[in-house]
């Protein structure tokens, strides 16, 4: 395993020959080659149709591999500033690259909370530093995410803040939301709400039915979501502002999020891919790592979340990256906090479903490369002239086992410890240079 420098340094020309090439945001699916010079696409598509190699450029031989965009993962939690015993940005930054992810979008629980300027403006400099990918911040929704207060939304965009968002809180003042909804239309500023009902999911730690009975734990009902979603749906109807839930996990709020999309309303949503890989009867025994916000659910709702992905209406597939440690996991179930990493498993827990058959591949490359950055405006999650060279290539079916002590990340709280996969990064690129290298490549 190899991770190269500075985002800043120069980037050596590159062509990826050999290699099967695919661009899901225009359908491109062939061999194929790539290249790349001063951190753009020169040229993707098939090989009798390339030009002539830049100069003095590094040749990678892609033979068994795809080619595919960097993915784009638009729900990360990091401990830094603040809790940086959990996560760094460096330490992300190594997770995300060995996970194929190029571009990771932070949210703002963090100590302090970033609410202001000067916090925003301190994240892209901290990262430019010390991440070996691209981090951009989302801002906070409200002051000290209390829920109560709108925060400077236009000067934190203005400032680099891709959204708005008060991260594993949900905004449940239906005022403070329409408010943030109306503000951020002028600058279409895309609004993120953690759909769940604070006061219906109480004191509950899985989803509500008969195996949270049997396992005599408290039960979150689904309707803790379905009622948010229904409710920030009506009022991105109200206000024409752009809104996001921020996660989904049940057929019913992805009824929701259909008929608005059929309305024409500017509404999308995101589902983490532990809730497309795994259900409720994965608990087991009790096991801290699977305990989730939203929880997860049953298997009915997993199948629903897959069709949503696959028929498009999910735009996005998240990690939910959220580093816990022993002093918040290592407790009876019900004690423990939520949140489990996720970087590193992506891509590989998201190539189930095409491996076992539920899923395209081409949905599946676009809700985690295209689809979130077109939501963002970045130019990312393409293969095409002039886009950055985020890439990845990766072996589509080589068999790997999770190893949580080989994780990247600093917490190693993963659902997937002891998973076999099939789907291996072998190199991944930002911005024309190759930040890391499996050593089995």
């Amino acid at each position: 395993m190899m991770i190269a420098g500075k985002l800043s340094e120069p980037a050596r020309p590159l062509v990826l020959e050999g290699g099967r090439v695919i661009d899901p945001a225009s359908g491109f699916d062939a061999p194929g080659v790539v290249h790349t010079a001063e951190g753009r696409i020169l040229y993707a598509g098939p090989a009798s149709s390339a030009p002539t190699p830049p100069l003095g450029a590094e040749t990678v031989d892609c033979r068994g591999a795809a080619v595919i965009p960097g993915l784009v993962d638009m729900r990360v939690f990091l401990g830094e500033p603040g809790a940086e015993h959990r996560e760094t940005f460096a330490s992300a930054g190594l997770a995300a690259a060995a996970g194929g992810v190029t571009t990771i979008v932070t949210m703002p629980d963090t100590e302090p909370v970033i609410d202001d300027v000067a916090l925003v403006d301190f994240i892209a400099r901290r990262a430019r530093d010390t991440a070996a990918v691209n981090v951009l911040p989302m801002a906070a929704m409200t002051k000290g995410l209390a829920g109560r207060e709108m925060t400077e939304l236009g000067l934190l965009k203005a400032a680099g803040a891709v959204g708005f968002t008060d991260g594993r809180h949900s905004v449940d003042n239906a005022l403070v939301l329409r408010r943030a909804l109306t503000y951020g239309r002028d600058f279409g500023a895309l609004i993120v709400n953690h759909p769940v009902d604070p006061h219906l999911s109480g004191s509950g730690v899985m989803n509500e039915g008969e195996t949270a009975t049997r396992l005599g734990l408290p039960g979150i009902p689904k309707e803790a979501e379905i009622i948010v979603v229904e409710r920030d749906v009506r009022l991105a109807a109200l206000t024409g502002g752009r809104y996001h839930a921020a996660q989904i996990s049940c057929a019913e709020s992805l009824d929701v999020i259909r008929r608005a999309k059929r309305a024409g309303l500017a509404v999308s949503c995101g589902v983490s891919v532990t809730h497309l890989a795994l259900n409720e009867l994965d608990i087991g025994p009790y096991r801290t790592f699977f305990r989730l916000s939203p929880p997860l659910r049953s298997e009915a709702d997993r199948q629903a979340m897959i069709e949503g992905v696959a028929d498009g209406t999910i735009d996005v597939i998240v990690s939910s990256h959220d580093p816990q440690d022993v002093d918040t996991k290592r407790h009876p179930f019900a004690e423990a906090a939520d949140g489990a990493v996720g970087l590193e498993t992506l891509l590989a827990a998201a190539l189930r479903l095409y491996h076992n058959g539920e899923c395209d591949l081409v949905p599946l490359l676009k809700a985690l490369t295209v689809r979130p950055a077109a939501l963002l405006g970045m130019e990312a999650g393409r293969l095409a002239a002039g886009a950055p060279a985020d890439l990845v290539v990766v072996d589509l079916v080589r068999p790997w086992i999770c190893e949580a002590d080989r994780l990247h990340s600093r917490s190693k709280n993963t659902p997937f410890e002891g998973a076999r996969f099939q789907g291996a990064v072998l190199r991944t690129i930002v911005a024309g240079r190759s930040v890391y290298e499996s050593a089995a490549a």
